[in-house]
């Protein structure tokens, strides 16, 4: 599997994209991917400094894509700002990410670290702890997720 993350300056740029180069691209890697999902998020807001679409400090990268019930959509914005922001802020090796929010009550938390070993403190000592304060249970409908390891040589 992977993940191909893509950021764009402006919706213009990417309409633009769209409109006279992406069909040629898409024609040129046929046969080479199966079932490809693509979703545009609209940036919300940062997660610990102002992101910066820059790997070459990270060697990883925590994604998750979550479904929010409806009516909890304020409420899970709120608890990503509040809860879980300063909480990854906080943890040693977390070294930016983004909030970014879809049509449909789609979000995606992308966040950025140093190593395997630094996000992997993070997640065992305070998932279930943060997990609980956010009422992640009352907001959530479907959460998915990876680790990504970054690899230098797919970065453009």
């Amino acid at each position: 599997m992977a993940h191909v993350f893509a950021f764009w300056e402006s919706r213009s740029f990417y309409d633009s994209f769209m409109a006279r180069s992406h069909d040629r691209l898409a024609a040129s890697q046929s046969g080479t991917y199966t079932d490809a999902r693509v979703t545009l998020f609209d940036h919300r807001f940062d997660v610990k400094t102002g992101f910066e679409p820059r790997f070459t400090d990270a060697d990883v990268v925590r994604v998750a894509h979550t479904r929010v019930r409806e009516g909890r959509v304020d409420h899970f914005a709120l608890m990503q700002e509040k809860v879980w922001n300063p909480a990854m802020a906080g943890s040693p090796g977390m070294v930016r990410g983004l909030f970014g929010e879809a049509p449909g009550r789609e979000f995606l938390v992308l966040s950025m670290w140093r190593k395997a070993a630094e996000h992997g403190k993070y997640r065992q000592e305070r998932v279930e702890r943060l997990s609980l304060r956010a009422q992640i249970q009352a907001d959530v409908e479907a959460l998915t997720g990876d680790v990504v390891d970054l690899d230098p040589a797919w970065t453009v």
